[in-house]
């Protein structure tokens, strides 16, 4: 299979290297020289690196190189069978993007974003045949990262999400598949790790280095939420949080902060910058946090209880099965545990006990309840029998 991939940053690269290393030959196009060129010398950097490591032979490494090709020639993507994007978020140029593709490729080729926050619908639109149009999300980086989202557009033709799904999967990485919905499964689930760890910060309830430590060491996350949204960039992140509530028809559960757009309206985007809530200067020292495991425990569960929440709504709104919901948090975003089998452990009707504490002090929409973990609850129910498929 011939597969051309536009967008030469790391991203780009990295799905470069994936589905060349799973036999296809691929085609790379940037029409930046340099950033082409950059490109290559990191794949080739990642091969030998793996090769040093003997995780492959000297042989698969070259052979893998091979089968990829740097191009500054669009017209070079006539014979490929699928061709993925993955250049700067914005809409117009996307479209653009595939409206010249479509000129040059065959009536059976396979066209795909790697876009994270734009409506896949969108995109297909601009085609002339959207019914061969679905997104493709990978996580960054790429080649490590085991999660891809499979996004069928409405106008996506039947089966073709399947067919990607077992495509996908024989390049090495789990697949799952999700409506074509603001934020898909992990960027939508994941708005609440961030957003009420900032509300608690705002309040004065702990600071920083206190809830980071609350959810590594008490939740067993493997990073804080400050800690990974200055990992992340606030450049980044702040734009998924905002344009996930602004495509939610502004639905107060996922309103950004003041505190982080200050800090991306500053250029304060984290470790890439210096600076973002913690400081990375040379000679910075990184804040203590207050070991009080009862204010941790607070925090921990106000946090989880959010994040259940939204991956409990996820699934009444047939975003997403339960086990691709699972698997998409503990391989997309790294998390201890699924949060529907989470809500099990602690309990459904803790959870709901503690969203409507939190609703009944604030009465903001934001804490209002799944209807259907209000239903779990009042029938005695639970999620799983046994130990979801996401979690062996």
């Amino acid at each position: 299979m011939i597969i051309g991939i536009i967008g030469s940053g790391a991203m780009g690269a990295g799905i470069a290297q994936v589905v060349a290393s799973a036999g296809h030959t691929v085609r790379l196009l940037d029409q930046n020289t340099q950033a082409l060129q950059r490109a290559g010398k990191s794949i080739q950097g990642s091969l030998d690196k793996l090769a040093e490591k003997d995780k492959l032979t000297v042989e698969m490494a070259a052979a893998i190189f091979a089968r990829l090709h740097l191009t500054e020639d669009i017209s070079s993507f006539a014979d490929c069978e699928l061709v993925l994007e993955a250049v700067v978020e914005d809409l117009g140029v996307k479209q653009q993007l595939f409206r010249e593709v479509e000129m040059l490729v065959s009536e059976t080729c396979l066209l795909a974003s790697n876009t994270s926050s734009l409506s896949i619908a969108s995109i297909a639109a601009a085609c002339q045949k959207p019914e061969r149009f679905i997104g493709i999300h990978f996580f960054n980086p790429a080649p490590i990262m085991q999660l891809v989202e499979v996004i069928p557009a409405v106008q996506t033709r039947a089966g073709l999400a399947e067919q990607v799904r077992d495509l996908v999967q024989s390049w090495g990485k789990l697949p799952v598949l999700t409506k074509d919905t603001p934020g898909f499964i992990v960027n939508r689930v994941a708005r609440p790790f961030y957003g009420e760890a900032i509300r608690m910060l705002e309040e004065g309830l702990a600071d920083m280095a206190t809830i980071d430590w609350a959810m590594t060491e008490l939740g067993g996350f493997r990073m804080g939420p400050f800690a990974l949204m200055d990992f992340i960039g606030h450049d980044v992140n702040y734009r998924v949080t905002e344009s996930v509530f602004t495509s939610f028809f502004f639905d107060p559960r996922y309103k950004p902060s003041f505190t982080q757009k200050r800090l991306f309206e500053a250029g304060y985007y984290g470790r890439k910058s210096g600076r973002g809530f913690y400081s990375y200067a040379a000679d910075a020292a990184l804040p203590e946090p207050t070991r009080d495991e009862a204010l941790g425990r607070q925090v921990l569960y106000r946090i989880l209880a959010m994040l259940i929440n939204e991956a409990v709504d996820a699934l009444a709104l047939n975003v997403a099965s339960q086990q691709d919901l699972e698997l998409a948090m503990t391989k997309g975003v790294n998390y201890p545990k699924g949060l529907l089998a989470w809500a099990d452990e602690l309990g459904p009707a803790t959870v709901l006990a503690t969203l409507d504490s939190l609703y009944e002090e604030y009465h903001e929409d934001r804490y209002r309840a799944s209807p259907l973990l209000r239903r779990m609850v009042k029938a005695g129910h639970t999620f799983f029998q046994h130990e979801p498929a996401g979690n062996h």
